[in-house]
């Protein structure tokens, strides 16, 4: 995404008006009793405020215009659903709707795919964690999420990872003097020496195997063919392949 980028969906983002909170009320008002261009200059009157959130979802490689446009459904749903008879300042009320419409379709097109339910439950567990760090100054423990959520705490752990931002393996994690360490090269490799000893082993027994006995396991666990399959193929019956099959994984257990 680019933040500079001054045109987007057409607009002109260097020249967007920002409405004073009486400017707002008095909309607003105008608005609930039936004056539909209202509703079209507040819309108008806050695009500055959903460029300022759309600007916070900068460098998750998505298109502007496409931000722009969701987060402007955001900020239409705040204008059509907000209470005017609360005092709350309609800014206040406005960002976290706008917040949660592109938190959505981040989710929802996410490059890995998540069940609805899971989906659900990482936005519910979302809103839980955004309300007590509100209340008590510091986020909840996965403990403390699901107990309020009544769910499993490792079932809302698996939630929240979901919607979380893939990672490649090439994404840089330190830079210094224009040398990047990768996320790849983070990684440890997860095979020990015994592995790899046994991958001889494996093979070493394999070669010792007589030819129609290695044509077996070949055909069998290779190219998953069935005991039936395989006895049509060499010209044998399936009594046979089935012992010679037990035979042959007998003398590789034997070796290894």
């Amino acid at each position: 995404m680019y933040i500079n980028k001054v045109d987007i969906c057409g607009v002109n983002t260097s020249k967007l008006t920002v409405l004073k909170e009486e400017k707002k009320t008095e909309l607003l008002k105008k608005y609930r009793a039936g004056d539909k261009s209202a509703r079209e200059e507040l819309i108008m009157g806050n695009l500055r405020l959903a460029l300022s959130v759309v600007q916070k979802f900068s460098g998750r490689g998505e298109n502007a215009d496409d931000l722009f446009q969701v987060g402007c459904i955001g900020l239409i749903k705040a204008i059509d659903n907000f209470d005017i008879t609360q005092s709350v300042k309609f800014s206040t009320y406005a960002v976290p709707m706008i917040i949660g419409e592109i938190r959505r379709y981040l989710r929802d097109n996410n490059s890995v795919r998540v069940s609805r339910s899971v989906r659900d439950l990482a936005y519910r567990a979302m809103q839980v964690k955004e309300k007590f760090t509100n209340d008590n100054g510091r986020e909840p423990t996965v403990e403390e999420l699901s107990e309020k959520l009544g769910e499993k705490k490792e079932k809302v752990s698996m939630a929240l990872e979901s919607i979380s931002e893939p990672v490649s393996f090439y994404d840089p994690v330190y830079s210094d003097n224009g040398d990047a360490i990768l996320v790849m090269d983070q990684l440890g490799d997860g095979s020990d020496d015994k592995e790899w000893l046994d991958e001889i082993a494996l093979k070493e027994a394999i070669d010792k195997l007589g030819k129609r006995e290695k044509k077996i396991l070949s055909l069998r666990f290779f190219n998953g063919k069935t005991q039936m399959e395989v006895s049509r193929e060499i010209g044998i019956s399936q009594a046979q392949v089935s012992r010679l099959e037990k035979c042959a994984i007998d003398k590789i257990k034997n070796k290894i």
